[in-house]
């Protein structure tokens, strides 16, 4: 992110939603033919965030089912939680089977991994075209260096990162800023209160990931003002 970053309310408010639309109207979608897109969902599964993790299967459930009419949207689920503990599920090309790996998941105290986050996105791009990373977190406890310098190689490879903060904590906020900027990406910073908010962006983004601005169009018709400033936005780039 750039410029009016600093500016940033703590909160999902007016000029949060300015920024991240700003961004995303910036970041071009690349289709090929009727290939599926592929998305990243990665997901901070420490202790902190128990009380919001059914909230994100829900959540992440409903960003699958509206791309099927798209051609469809594969995403690979990955989470970190505990002492080291790294997991990333296979492509899955079906909610139910997003769902099932989702809500078998427990959360666990440990410290952050987002630089594991960053290395398989990095990994999978190289093996076939991500269209889009997303990740969700609270806080960050690593070498800020090391995770900007994954950022920029992960940029470099075209594909942006859209974070979602969780809350207020000062050093998340600038590295999420930072690796936002860094890959072309947004930053978006969300509490409990604006659930719906989040809902709507993130499918947003996914529906842009799997059929690009004229997909984003036809999904925002019936949407929530927030979906339908983020299309008007895209349609001025």
């Amino acid at each position: 992110m750039a410029g009016a970053d600093k500016d940033l309310p703590q909160k999902s408010g007016k000029a949060a939603i300015d920024a991240f639309v700003k961004q995303v109207r910036s970041t071009p979608v690349i289709k090929t033919g009727q290939q599926r897109g592929r998305l990243m969902f990665a997901m901070d599964a420490t202790a902190s965030r128990e009380p919001s993790w059914d909230r994100a299967c829900q959540i992440q459930g409903e960003m699958f089912t509206e791309t099927a009419s798209l051609g469809g949207l594969d995403i690979q689920l990955c989470y970190y939680r505990g002492y080291g503990e790294f997991e990333a599920s296979p492509w899955l090309s079906s909610a139910d089977a997003l769902l099932q790996r989702m809500t078998s998941v427990s959360c666990r105290a440990g410290s952050t991994q987002i630089e594991k986050v960053l290395h398989q996105a990095i990994e999978q791009t190289k093996q076939k075209k991500v269209q889009a990373l997303v990740f969700v977190g609270d806080c960050m406890e690593e070498d800020v260096d090391r995770l900007c310098h994954l950022a920029g190689e992960l940029g470099m490879l075209g594909v942006p990162a859209f974070l979602f903060h969780e809350g207020t904590e000062p050093a998340a906020q600038r590295t999420f800023k930072e690796i936002a900027r860094l890959t072309r990406g947004a930053y978006c910073a969300f509490d409990a209160s604006s659930a719906a908010q989040l809902r709507d962006l993130l499918s947003a983004v996914a529906v842009y990931a799997a059929g690009g601005q004229r997909a984003l169009q036809d999904f925002s018709q019936d949407r929530s003002e927030v979906v339908r400033q983020l299309t008007r936005q895209l349609g001025k780039g």
